[in-house]
């Protein structure tokens, strides 16, 4: 039986929930521009991915149809905000938040993953690798970035950075928004399974700070796999769960059509981790969401990852590795009972 502490209260910055979606004109556009997103996918790619990202389109056009006012009802309209086609993506906080980023590519095995962004940059004058899941807005960036769903060279790419990175004192941040690691034939014949486990264990032991932003999507390992952190932040429209709502739905339901019961009972919210104790921060966002004002986002989140940085840097090294190893074996830890 698992063994957890009392639940924290709710996160304290709460509150700023806002309006999710309405009936503006922009708004229509947004849709009109998805539904042609739509026609174009089914035309390239008829692939397991693009059906699933067709589907998830869909969803976001019905919600943006409708007139959805006040704050979140439901963990699945925190889904649909997360999921939002003008979100904020990890190459626009990394031109929002930092400075002389420089992009590596490959992993030295296979290839290199469009879908993992990985390299250095300054935060604030202070040298830092910064990796993290990259989506696309249009239809020729999603092909190009496969949706955000990682193959295993782009895990393998994102450690070996983040080693890089380790072997020259950089402490490292990692951005996560993805629907899950790429399920297709060929990321399983070249050790889909074997690439994220071995981030997980490798990533405990990098001798640098950690900090994990949570501020799109986190989907299963394919979110954990570089999301091993010292501090981990979430936004608080974000969602992170083992399992998106709609493919829990297809395994106990048999279709998709219990996803909002789903989404309910997976706890995915910021405020239910929070209270879970599975991450550390609850991050703030602009009123109505991140798709309403990227800068504004950023600068929410800015002072955090500072504090953060200043707290973490400051441990002596022995320290930081013993208080990561211990609060990841903390949320399995178990007890037997006769």
């Amino acid at each position: 039986m698992r063994k957890q502490g009392p639940p924290r209260p709710g996160p304290p910055q709460g509150g700023n929930y806002g309006v999710i979606m309405g009936n503006s004109a922009d708004e229509q556009a947004v849709a009109k521009e998805l539904e042609k997103q739509i026609s174009e996918l089914q035309r390239a790619s008829d692939s397991t991915a693009s059906q699933e990202e067709i589907e998830r389109l869909r969803q976001q056009v019905a919600a943006l149809r409708q007139k959805v006012s006040g704050p979140p009802q439901d963990a699945w309209e925190r889904v649909l905000l997360a999921r939002h086609p003008q979100r904020p993506y990890t190459l626009d906080y990394i031109q929002m938040l930092f400075t002389d980023f420089m992009e590596l590519h490959g992993d030295r095995r296979f290839a290199d993953d469009a879908a993992m962004i990985a390299g250095f940059a300054q935060f604030e004058d202070r040298p830092v690798v910064v990796i993290g899941h990259q989506k696309g807005r249009d239809t020729k960036q999603k092909l190009h970035r496969n949706f955000g769903m990682v193959n295993p060279e782009g895990y393998r790419k994102a450690l070996r950075v983040m080693q890089l990175g380790s072997k020259f004192g950089m402490p490292i941040i990692s951005l996560i928004d993805t629907p899950g690691a790429y399920p297709g034939i060929g990321a399983e014949e070249r050790g889909q399974a074997e690439a994220i486990a071995y981030n997980l264990k490798e990533m405990c032991k990098l001798q640098v700070p950690v900090i994990v932003i949570v501020h799109g999507e986190g989907g299963s390992g394919g979110a954990l796999a570089i999301a091993i952190g010292d501090e981990v932040l979430m936004q608080e429209n974000a969602v992170y769960s083992v399992i998106s709502p709609e493919s829990c739905s297809s395994i106990l339901w048999r279709d998709w059509d219990h996803k909002q019961e789903a989404a309910r009972v997976l706890k995915l919210t910021a405020e239910d981790l929070y209270r879970m104790q599975l991450v550390d921060e609850v991050v703030p966002e602009p009123r109505r969401g991140a798709h309403m004002n990227h800068a504004q986002a950023a600068e929410l989140l800015r002072p955090i990852v500072r504090a953060c940085l200043d707290r973490l840097t400051k441990l002596p090294l022995a320290e930081l590795l013993q208080r990561r190893q211990a609060k990841f074996r903390r949320l399995a830890s178990f007890v037997s009972e006769t």
